[in-house]
């Protein structure tokens, strides 16, 4: 679907924006840390009226690492935190599911479901819209609806560099470049 809305920046969560300290299951509040400069680009991406959405897989509430609990309070902390940067979230959304427990969904990164909810709620063209986050399925996304994908080095990107680069994704040192050249891009146009 083309459109005239506006484009959006679709961030993953943990690895990206958040440290992955306890990879992927991240239950506790008082382990969340913002990577450096991460609250101050979104803020940034905020000033600059392009919606940040957050679409985050956590396999853990299938699997039983975390509660629904777990996540919110989680989701609550990195809400203060960015907050404190001056940065917000637009929406999050978050697919629970791991398949080889609850069975395949269309949620999971690097599916489209959320990205199609997104699209619908915001009235996003998401041709226009950026996708980044520190693995190739995060960034696939961009492929299926002719968006740009930037993977970051931080979380287990430095580990996809070569496959990023093959694919023609950008590859930047963390989100605060990736918001560098989202925004310089989004200028030039």
């Amino acid at each position: 679907m083309s459109g005239d809305g506006p484009a959006a920046v679709f961030l993953d969560r943990d690895g990206t924006i958040v440290q992955d300290l306890a990879p992927g299951f991240l239950r506790d509040p008082a382990g969340v840390r913002l990577f450096p400069g991460a609250g101050a680009a979104i803020a940034r991406l905020v000033r600059a009226a392009l919606p940040v959405i957050v679409v985050t897989n956590q396999s853990g509430i299938a699997r039983g690492f975390l509660t629904w609990e777990d996540y919110h309070a989680v989701a609550r902390r990195i809400d203060q935190l960015l907050a404190a940067e001056g940065g917000r979230l637009a929406a999050t959304y978050v697919c629970p599911h791991f398949p080889e427990v609850s069975g395949p969904c269309l949620c999971r990164k690097p599916g489209l479901a959320h990205f199609l909810a997104a699209r619908d709620r915001f009235g996003l063209t998401l041709e226009r819209s950026w996708w980044v986050g520190d693995r190739i399925s995060d960034l696939e996304p961009a492929r299926s609806f002719g968006g740009s994908g930037i993977l970051v080095r931080t979380g287990n990107g430095t580990g996809a560099v070569e496959e990023a680069t093959a694919m023609g994704f950008a590859v930047v040192e963390d989100l605060a470049a990736a918001v560098e050249l989202a925004l310089g891009r989004e200028a030039a146009s």
